[in-house]
């Protein structure tokens, strides 16, 4: 409907499409000067000649108003001939008595053409005014549509339905997919192919349009325009044009329109996102809670079973060889039991944020040693060597929990090493941070897993049959953190694992400052 008014409106314009309707345009503007020289010829002996001249500038006014620029300048002309040949004495001839008319017919002329120009531009700025009008009008109807599309296909639809009333020209929305192609929009979406699929894909890629004009696709009428949102480009948009060239102010529609369509894309995208993690949110939080209730049920019976398992082996000689064994590895099950229990406990509290940190300046030497002493029987006579850097300063920490990374640590170690193979804790000053180690030598880890076996209940080889279900180093990972530290793992050269973390280094007290303050304690 918009271009049939774009064709009406330049065939009244009249320079503009040839034939008859450009004829039409100057055979109105001469009906109207032999109209005007009929209406004046009785009003010739009543008026003065220079009022008869302002009837003629009229005419010239209404037709460059009705039908443009080049019929208001042959108005103009017909204008100063029809006064010259039917009101200028002598009349019926061109031929002038008096040489001042002469000077009437140039001051008539110059004046119908600047009022036919300044009127005609006047009409088409008046037309493009319209025009745009109604183009904002319907881009606010589509902007409005789109704001409540719910789907990509939605979106799509709304975009081409606008620009095949607008432009009547079919579009086609091409949406990048996981293997790096680009797909139809669509319930029956499809993959371009041929010199389609090139040149969308080179939109893409450039972020540029790409149409006639480009190498190999001079001759097709089509526009590839890819969506350009704020953060990257979504998609590309296919307009296949028609016969006409496309104008600037069409091509800035077009353009528009991609604008909008990308970023309701990108909208909608982080809508999904932020409903996949509120949905992993509330996921985490249920599964917390279920850790949480479930660990909490299960210490007091997995106490008693300790309990248990510890008097019937402390019996004595009384009891049979193979019952004394039964009841010590029931006590080994139920203690394992029992730290898986304390994990999931902490992990479910650290989640939480129900853990709060007692820090304390202390030295680093007193935590390995403490920590060795608990995971003792885990080692199983696997040797171990310290390798603490001289000197190194006090840190402020909360020595449970750091304990609680190093006994995980140290723990994991053991049970990837070797019976004959040993377990090193290092520790060196970096810059304004002091990094722990803990390597060993065994199998090390698989390719790729580095930062995914610190994720709950991810493990190191899914496959083993060492024991546990993956929340130690988890565990480890929001401890560290929490201290404001960071945690990795690496494999080392001469085979092995090697997970460090690193604590800050902070100014730690002097005498002075320890002592006030232990006197404000007593006081208060």
């Amino acid at each position: 409907m918009n271009e049939r008014m774009q064709s009406r409106d330049e065939t009244e314009e009249g320079d503009l499409q040839p034939g008859r309707t450009r004829l039409s345009g100057y055979a109105y503007a001469a009906a109207a000067c032999l109209a005007t020289t009929l209406l004046a010829t009785p009003l010739r002996d009543l008026f003065d000649l220079a009022n008869i001249v302002m009837l003629f500038l009229l005419t010239v006014v209404l037709v460059a108003v009705r039908l443009g620029r080049g019929p208001a300048v042959a108005a103009a002309f017909l204008s100063v001939a029809s006064f010259d040949f039917f009101f200028v004495p002598p009349r019926f001839s061109f031929a002038v008595s008096d040489a001042q008319y002469i000077l009437t017919f140039a001051v008539m002329l110059t004046v119908a053409l600047i009022t036919g120009q300044l009127t005609a531009r006047l009409r088409l700025e008046a037309k493009a005014a319209s025009g745009r009008e109604r183009r904002a009008r319907a881009l606010y109807g589509m902007a409005r549509d789109l704001s409540g599309a719910l789907t990509v296909e939605q979106a799509a639809d709304i975009a081409r339905r606008f620009i095949h009333d607008t432009l009547a020209a079919n579009t086609m929305l091409y949406l990048p997919i996981g293997t790096g192609e680009l797909k139809e929009a669509g319930d029956t979406a499809g993959i371009p192919d041929g010199i389609t699929a090139r040149f969308a894909h080179l939109a893409f890629r450039s972020g540029k349009a790409v149409g006639p004009g480009t190498p190999d696709i001079e001759h097709r009428p089509i526009l590839f325009l890819p969506l350009s949102a704020p953060m990257r480009v979504r998609g590309v948009m296919t307009v296949t044009l028609g016969e006409s060239p496309l104008l600037p102010e069409q091509r800035q529609l077009l353009e528009t329109v991609a604008s909008l369509v990308a970023i309701v894309i990108e909208r909608l995208h982080y809508v999904e996102v932020a409903q996949e993690a509120l949905l992993g949110v509330e996921s985490e939080r249920l599964r917390n809670a279920l850790l949480s209730a479930v660990s909490h049920d299960l210490r007091t019976p997995l106490t008693v079973l300790v309990g248990l398992s510890d008097s019937l082996a402390m019996t004595g000689e009384g009891l049979p060889r193979n019952m004394k064994e039964t009841a010590e590895a029931i006590r080994d099950e139920a203690l394992r039991m029992s730290r898986l229990v304390s994990n999931l406990l902490d992990m479910a509290r650290l989640q939480a944020g129900d853990v709060r940190l007692r820090k304390d300046w202390q030295p680093l030497e007193e935590i390995v040693g403490s920590s060795l002493k608990h995971v003792e029987a885990l080692l199983q006579g696997r040797s171990v060597r310290i390798d603490l850097m001289p000197g190194l300063p006090l840190l402020e920490f909360d020595a449970v929990l750091i304990e609680r990374v190093l006994c995980n640590l140290i723990e994991n170690a053991a049970k990837f090493t070797p019976a004959d193979g040993q377990v090193t804790i290092a520790a060196r000053r970096r810059d304004d941070f002091v990094e722990i180690s803990v390597s060993d030598n065994g199998p090390g880890l698989v390719q790729g897993s580095e930062i995914a076996i610190f994720e709950k209940f991810m493990r190191g080889q899914p496959e083993s049959a060492k024991a546990g279900v993956g929340l130690g180093l988890a565990i480890c990972r929001s401890i560290v953190e929490a201290h404001g530290g960071r945690i990795w793992a690496e494999n080392r050269s001469e085979g092995g694992a090697r997970f460090v973390f690193t604590l800050p280094i902070g100014e730690p007290p002097t005498v002075d400052d320890m002592l006030m303050a232990r006197i404000e304690g007593e006081v208060s």
